[in-house]
């Protein structure tokens, strides 16, 4: 595949399309991915993640034996129902479990994958990712917590972990922590499991702009984890990270149906909204700058498409991913800046406060917006990247 869509996988989407209409929860939509606010919406959520599993939809890429598609797979097939799940603005997969299931499949003992693949297949069990900290979030390798192995084989593990999403609701959590405090720090990094009702095991959610808490710190204090916990090889949790996070290809896809749909929801703005006595729309400064956006859009699009085929052949360029999430964010953030421009005063009100236009839907898209430029690395880490390892340039 060379661009776009072939014709079985427009074919396929519609009956993807079809499957979300009828199943997704109808839980309101919030930008980018949040966590359940409560726990019958945390239900809601599990039970549509354990729908869309048993129909095919996700862990396609798994082995057969464990409920995968095999050779009938492709990733493809995952960019389209992340793209239809982003159009319906359904929820989508929050947490680790897509993360560990792959980490489990290609480095876990059979015990592993036989004891939590199939609580992430029924969306039972909900997974958080360890991996960031206070001080260490795009330089991961520099972490701090640390898993002492005893003489019993165990690991006693204490450290702090932050920005962790849905860790008030896991009940588990896929964990790097350093087992080597000797080795260089890409080298001296375990993987682990941790039960997260452990005793030791302390989740704080964080209260961000947006009002709500999607995020969480958890402090790890003398948590004493089973050998089995161990994930692969002793102090191989680098690489199995960089594998597990390598599966992920549509989260970027996803992101552009979403910013798709600001434009067109930043043009019916435009449209209700005065600038000069007369529809913002009218304004040439303002169908200027909707076109740009529009442009923008679809030139991301293209360009995460194009990515997506390289990958599929193997050809893929260090820059491509970067340079894919670098223009999302950046375009994000430009985007609902540009919507609380026209909507004026009234644009910095949340849902519930009279007057709030488009029910606070701007502001929440703005300050969740900023997130996405450190997420997954910072947007100065994406250029770096670029520059460094896509054009060769000196550090």
């Amino acid at each position: 595949m060379d661009y776009g869509m072939s014709p079985e996988l427009e074919r396929f989407r519609l009956e993807v399309r079809a499957f979300v209409e009828a199943n997704a929860p109808a839980i309101p939509p919030k930008a980018g991915v949040r966590s359940a606010e409560d726990r019958a919406e945390h239900t809601l959520i599990t039970e549509w993640i354990g729908k869309l599993f048993a129909a095919g939809y996700m862990g396609g890429d798994w082995p057969e034996q464990y409920g995968g598609q095999g050779s009938s797979y492709s990733a493809e097939r995952d960019v389209v129902v992340g793209e239809e799940i982003a159009r319906a603005q359904a929820p989508h997969f929050a947490g680790a479990g897509g993360l560990v299931s792959h980490a489990l499949i290609d480095f876990g003992t059979e015990e592993q994958r036989q004891r939590y693949l199939p609580g992430i297949r029924s969306g039972k069990d909900t997974w958080c990712q360890l991996f960031s900290e206070p001080s260490s979030g795009s330089d991961l390798a520099s972490l701090r917590t640390k898993a002492v192995r005893t003489e019993n084989g165990c690991f006693r593990v204490s450290g702090q972990k932050v920005w962790t999403t849905s860790g008030h609701w896991a009940e588990y959590g896929y964990l790097l922590a350093r087992t080597d405090p000797d080795a260089p720090k890409h080298k001296g990094i375990s993987a682990l499991i941790v039960d997260m009702s452990l005793p030791g095991v302390d989740v704080r959610p964080l209260r961000e702009m947006t009002g709500t808490s999607d995020f969480n710190e958890v402090f790890l204090d003398n948590v004493e984890l089973p050998a089995e916990a161990l994930i692969g090889e002793l102090n191989s949790g680098w690489a199995i990270a960089n594998s597990s996070l390598g599966h992920e290809r549509s989260g970027v896809a996803t992101s552009v149906v979403r910013l798709r749909q600001n434009v067109d929801a930043l043009k019916d703005l435009a449209k209700r909204v005065d600038r000069g006595g007369r529809p913002a729309i009218e304004d040439g400064a303002v169908q200027e700058t909707l076109g740009k956006f529009t442009a923008d859009v679809e030139a991301l699009s293209a360009l995460v498409y194009a990515n997506i085929s390289r990958w599929s052949r193997g050809t893929e360029r260090v820059q491509d991913a970067p340079m894919a999430k670098l223009m999302f964010s950046e375009l994000g953030v430009e985007i609902s800046r540009y919507a609380l421009e026209l909507s004026g005063e009234a644009g910095i009100l949340v849902e519930g406060d009279p007057g709030a236009v488009d029910r606070g839907r701007w502001q929440d898209e703005f300050l969740y917006a900023r997130a996405y430029t450190i997420a997954g690395g910072s947007s100065e880490i994406m250029r770096n990247i670029i520059a460094e390892r896509g054009l060769k340039m000196p550090r």
